[in-house]
C-alpha cells in the first residue's frame, strides 16, 4: 500500500528533474560523436543474447547471432518508447492544475522519450550500413501503441514500469560489465540508461497514484487482467520477430532454413527475447515490490499463471544477467 504522503511524492518528481537536469545529454555530441558501426564489433553481451547455448556456432557466427539482436533491441526499445511517451503525455493533463513540479517532471520524462526515439533511428540506419540486407522489423509502433494505450491506465503503467526497469537492469549488470562489446553500442545504453533510471521513479509514483484511484477490487482485477493482455501481446511480437530474425540470420550465415539446427537457433532466438523483454523485468526486485504492493494473492496468482510458460526462458547458467 502506498503511504507517501503529497510532500514526499512532490520531492521525489523533484530529484528526478534536478537529475534530468545535471544528466542531460545530446545524440550527436554526447553519444555518436561521429562514429560508426563496424562488422567486426560485438552487440550484445551473451547473457542476453544466449550465444552461448549453440556450440555448433564458431566465434564469427556467434558474434553475428548477437548483431541481429542487437539490431531488433535498438528497434524494440524505439518501438516502446512509442506508446511510452504518449502515455505520459495523456498522464500529465492530470497534473495540469495541480502539482506543478510533478508536470515538469512528466514534461521532461515525455520530451526525452522523444528524444530516444530519435536516437533509435539513427542507431537502426547506422546499423543497416554494416550489416547485410534482408533484416525486417515489420512491427508497426503506431499499432502497438494502439493496441497498448487501449488498456487501463493501471495496466500501461505497470508494463512501462517493467520496461524502464529491466532496460536499467540490463545494463548495469550485462552491458556496462562487458568489455568486448561495440563502444558506440556500450554509449547508446549509457546515455539511455541515465534518462531511464529517472522514469522508472516517475512510472513507480504515476502507477502508486493510478492504483489509488481505483474503487473497487473488480476495478483491479480489470486492471489486471489488462496487464495479462499486455504481456501475451508483448509475447506474440517477440514471437513474430524471433522468427523474422532467425530466418534472416540463417540466411547469411548460408545454414538450412530448416532441419535440427535451423530449429534450435530459432528457439534460442524467442527464448533471448523473452529473457530480455519480459522474464528479466519479472524478476527485478524492485518492480516484484512494487506489484506486489498493488495487488492481493490471488490477483498475483493469476499474474503467475499466465507468466509460468514463459518461466522456462532464462539463461542456462542461471537466472543472473551474464557478461
Amino acid at each position: 500500500m502506498n503511504t507517501a504522503t503529497p510532500a514526499d511524492r512532490t520531492q521525489r518528481y523533484a530529484r528526478t528533474i534536478e537529475a534530468s537536469k545535471r544528466i542531460r545529454w545530446d545524440i550527436d555530441r554526447d553519444v555518436i560523436r561521429g562514429r560508426s558501426f563496424d562488422a567486426r564489433d560485438k552487440f550484445m553481451p551473451d547473457g542476453l543474447s544466449l550465444a552461448p547455448e549453440l556450440p555448433f556456432l564458431d566465434a564469427a557466427a556467434q558474434r553475428f547471432f548477437g548483431q541481429v539482436q542487437g539490431r531488433t533491441y535498438a528497434r524494440m526499445f524505439g518501438l516502446v518508447e512509442r506508446f511510452i511517451g504518449a502515455k505520459m503525455l495523456d498522464i500529465s493533463r492530470e497534473h495540469w492544475l495541480g502539482d506543478q513540479v510533478a508536470l515538469e517532471a512528466i514534461v521532461r520524462f515525455t520530451d526525452e522519450e522523444l528524444k530516444h526515439q530519435e536516437l533509435f533511428r539513427r542507431i537502426e540506419k547506422l546499423v543497416a550500413d554494416c550489416m547485410p540486407e534482408g533484416y525486417r522489423f515489420d512491427i508497426s509502433a503506431n499499432e502497438v501503441a494502439g493496441f497498448v494505450l487501449g488498456k487501463r491506465t493501471w495496466a500501461v503503467l505497470a508494463l512501462t514500469c517493467h520496461i524502464e526497469l529491466f532496460s536499467q537492469a540490463h545494463y548495469r549488470a550485462s552491458i556496462a560489465a562487458a568489455d568486448d562489446l561495440s563502444p558506440l553500442f556500450k554509449d547508446v545504453f549509457l546515455h539511455h540508461w541515465k534518462e531511464e533510471s529517472q522514469h522508472a521513479i516517475i512510472d513507480e509514483l504515476e502507477w502508486a497514484r493510478e492504483d489509488a484511484r481505483l474503487a473497487s477490487p473488480a476495478e483491479r482485477d480489470a486492471a489486471v487482467d489488462d496487464l495479462i493482455a499486455l504481456v501475451g501481446g508483448v509475447d506474440g511480437i517477440l514471437q513474430a520477430q524471433a522468427r523474422a530474425d532467425a530466418a534472416y540470420f540463417l540466411q547469411v550465415q548460408g545454414m538450412p532454413p530448416e532441419g535440427g539446427q535451423a530449429q534450435q537457433v530459432h528457439d534460442t532466438v524467442l527464448k533471448a527475447y523473452r529473457w530480455q523483454y519480459i522474464v528479466s523485468g519479472t524478476l527485478e526486485p524492485r518492480f516484484q515490490a512494487m506489484l506486489a504492493s498493488l495487488v492481493d494473492e490471488p490477483q498475483m496468482q493469476r499474474i503467475q499463471a499466465a507468466l509460468a510458460p514463459l518461466t522456462y526462458a532464462v539463461p542456462a547458467q542461471g537466472s543472473a544477467l551474464l557478461h
